[in-house]
């Protein structure tokens, strides 16, 4: 009989470390032949993602709840960058879901619709990557298995569902995608009632506001509140065509557009759209938000319905407009059937206001911080300091930046889908360091060069930073 491995659960955080079977001799040749055909057959070489390094640890702030039926794991490619986010209950639970919107990838939902009362779903996840991100749910199924905490027996199934995000184009200039490995790696470093917040686990490269081209990032967010014996906690990935907006009706984070003058207000903004007929917003436009609300208190398959229509029906206060043609929101509705309540305080009615609630704290708590980057002051450098740095950049398998110096000055125009202020015509570089340079445009968008010692650069880095997207220079 073969051995089972358990799953462990790390407070530690660190990197875990990719399975690597080549031999030195044969990853230099691979390299150096990968590197010489870069240009006509990038799609191919980038497909393989064995050298990635699974990130499993937490890099930002954290929702911590006194739950130990719930369970949380993320996982992230820094290269991407982009993640998924795991919600497991070692004692299984009962679920629905509640889809809208015009464009959903999901796993296992109709099956939630079937209204099963028993406990049968072992976790919830969500990942980044598009469709290839459904590979990080049926990974989490077969996890449970190969790990010996479920098996073939008809009622001992591992049974996961889940939804994904498009976070391609429009959001980073790679194909990189959560896959079975990473998925693995976050399985097997849970943490009890710990949720990292923002640009972290499956909101790693999530974005909102692209209504209104905002361009701007967001996250994963989540909220608890705790009345009596019943708990309710909220999870949400804000990838979200509309506009995260506070209770005061302000919209959260954005990068403005000087035409809007004092406009803070979404509903004033979305006025203003209409009045102009002005639906061709010019940031990124392939949305969902994917959330999760989960209880304590019993409860059958119709008030778990209930509460998904509620709660997913109430997120359109907190990002407006909500659930678009461009839009695949899905929320699941979760219920752990730890607590009884005879007296019915609160009522059932009362937890789906409640978890409504909850929703939105969790909606506004997935804004990390994106800190405003004024320019530095310009930089005047000598062009022969310029030589080194012009060139051909591959950033993904179809987007290739080209610097050129032209005038004594470096322009950049990226080849591919437009992203931010890069696009087909060369626009100017303003450099505030020898290496480092940024657009003069609504989204600021820096490039910073990796250099030799012979002052030649080697690679770029795009939007250094949280999400910084790395690019290495092709042979002249």
């Amino acid at each position: 009989m073969q051995s089972r491995r358990p799953i462990t659960r790390k407070p530690a955080m660190k990197a875990s470390t990719p399975i690597d079977k080549c031999c030195t001799a044969v990853r230099s040749t691979l390299r150096y032949l990968l590197l010489a055909t870069a240009v006509f057959a990038a799609p191919a070489a980038s497909a393989d993602q064995s050298q990635l390094v699974p990130d499993t640890g937490t890099h930002g702030p954290t929702l911590v709840f006194d739950w130990p039926a719930v369970e949380v794991g993320i996982g992230s490619y820094e290269a991407g960058p982009t993640g998924l986010t795991i919600f497991r209950f070692p004692n299984k639970a009962t679920a629905a879901v509640d889809v809208r919107g015009g464009a959903p990838g999901t796993v296992n939902t109709d099956l939630l619709r079937l209204g099963y009362a028993r406990p049968f779903v072992d976790a919830v996840v969500f990942s980044g990557g598009s469709a290839y991100g459904e590979e990080a749910v049926t990974a989490v199924m077969t996890g449970l298995k190969d790990d010996g905490v479920r098996s073939g027996d008809l009622n001992n199934i591992g049974l996961a569902a889940g939804a994904i995000i498009y976070d391609f184009l429009g959001h980073r200039l790679n194909e990189i995608y959560p896959d079975k490995r990473l998925a693995l790696a976050a399985l097997h470093d849970l943490r009890p009632g710990v949720f990292p917040l923002g640009a972290q686990g499956a909101g790693r490269m999530a974005m909102q506001g692209g209504f209104f081209g905002c361009g701007a990032h967001s996250g994963q967010g989540g909220a608890f509140r705790q009345i009596g014996d019943t708990k309710v906690a909220a999870f949400a990935v804000v990838n979200a065509f509309g506009a995260i907006t506070d209770r005061d009706g302000r919209m959260v984070s954005c990068h403005r557009d000087p035409a809007w003058g004092d406009l803070v207000k979404t509903s004033d903004l979305l006025a203003r759209a209409a009045e102009r007929a002005a639906a061709a917003p010019s940031g990124p436009t392939r949305n969902t938000t994917i959330s999760l609300v989960i209880t304590n208190r019993k409860m059958g398959p119709a008030d778990l319905q209930r509460l998904a229509v509620q709660v997913h029906t109430s997120m359109a206060r907190a990002i407006q407009p909500f659930s678009t043609y461009e839009d695949g929101d899905t929320l699941f509705a979760v219920s752990t059937q730890e607590v009884g309540a005879p007296d019915m305080r609160p009522t059932l009615g009362a937890i789906d206001f409640i978890a409504a609630e909850t929703m939105w704290d969790a909606i506004l708590a997935s804004v990390p911080n994106e800190p405003a980057s004024p320019p530095a002051p310009e930089a005047t450098l000598a062009p022969e300091r310029l030589v080194g740095l012009s060139g051909r950049y591959r950033m993904g398998p179809n987007a290739v930046l080209e610097i050129k110096l032209e005038n004594g000055s470096l322009t950049v125009r990226l080849e591919g889908p437009r992203f931010f202020d890069l696009g087909p015509q060369p626009t100017l570089l303003h450099a505030t360091s020898a290496t480092a340079f940024h657009v003069e445009g609504r989204y600021g968008t820096g490039l910073t060069f990796l250099t030799g010692a012979d002052g030649k650069a080697t690679g770029l880095t795009v939007n250094p930073g949280r999400w910084a997207q790395q690019g290495e220079r092709l042979p002249d």
